[in-house]
């Protein structure tokens, strides 16, 4: 990591890695959940979650929790409304990822550890690309 600079890990569309993905007003472009609810349009993830796993001895792989975005930083300390660019598209979160059951198929423990912690949905205001590595750029709202 670059010392305190937010940026993005790792990106998915439909739980397949890529390396640069285009976003609009439906959401990421290719992804299952393209065109459906405005509010959980993109799903983002912090390298946070996958330390929560490991330290209770739980192993996932980049993507596993089925976002379509993961993090550097702590975005759960965002809140609710909070303004973001990454690469050329302007987001904004929309609401806490909600309880997901298809989470104890990797391990039956693992949607009450990561209950607060598995993500965050936001929506796209202003369309465009964003690539792996791109900065996070807070712009209202953050903390």
């Amino acid at each position: 990591m670059s010392g305190d600079i937010k940026r993005v890990l790792k990106l998915f569309v439909s739980k397949q890695e890529v390396s640069e993905m285009k976003l609009d007003a439906r959401g990421v472009i290719g992804d299952k959940y393209y065109n459906g609810d405005k509010n959980r349009s993109i799903l983002i993830s912090s390298i946070k979650s996958y330390s929560v796993a490991k330290s209770n001895n739980i192993e996932i792989n980049w993507g596993d929790l089925g976002e379509n975005i993961i993090v550097n930083f702590d975005i759960y300390s965002l809140k609710i409304g909070t303004k973001f660019r990454i690469g050329g598209a302007l987001l904004q979160i929309s609401q806490n990822c909600t309880l997901c059951r298809s989470l104890s198929k990797i391990d039956s423990k693992l949607p009450k550890i990561l209950k607060n912690d598995r993500g965050i949905f936001a929506f796209v205001l202003e369309a465009g690309e964003i690539k792996e590595n791109d900065e996070v750029i807070i712009i209202e709202g953050g903390d």
